[in-house]
């Protein structure tokens, strides 16, 4: 329990239920919506949107395909469902070409998106840089790119 004065303390649920409203205030607002309406204009083009992350940000990935897909009609993909694509060319051609060599074979193009769900990505440090790598090559190709990155 964390103390909050003298008289009460705060359980683990209230403290995090208080976190939870803090993060939420600190969301950029704008920013949000302005994704929404890029993503209704790339539903309008009939893109796609490619959706990457690692970790549990692949299963968030993965879930969020079948909400873009079945409530928002937008098509969407991910590599990671794709146990066997994913690990052969991981095997073949390495971790961290994975999602660029992906995007490549899905002719990803300007009327497409992608979205990254990350809490990093830094090369120097080796962090995510198949996600880096795929952004590089995702601007190089024309792609919208889309994010909600980073531990805060």
């Amino acid at each position: 329990m964390v103390r909050i004065d003298a008289l009460r303390t705060m359980t683990h649920s209230q403290e995090y239920f208080e976190q939870s409203a803090e993060i939420a205030r600190s969301i950029d607002h704008e920013a949000v919506e302005r994704i929404a309406a890029e993503l209704v204009q790339l539903r309008e083009r009939g893109g796609r949107l490619f959706l990457l992350g690692v970790g549990g940000s692949a299963a968030n990935c993965s879930h969020a395909v079948n909400d873009f897909r079945k409530l928002a009609g937008i098509e969407a993909y991910t590599p990671v469902d794709n146990v066997a694509e994913l690990t052969a060319r991981t095997n073949d051609e390495g971790w961290d070409t994975v999602f660029a060599a992906w995007l490549v074979t899905s002719k990803a193009g300007e009327r497409d998106a992608v979205l990254v769900l990350s809490v990093g990505g830094d090369v120097e440090r080796n962090v995510s840089v198949n996600i880096v790598r795929a952004l590089k090559d995702a601007k190089r190709r024309g792609l919208a790119i889309y994010g909600i990155v980073g531990r805060d």
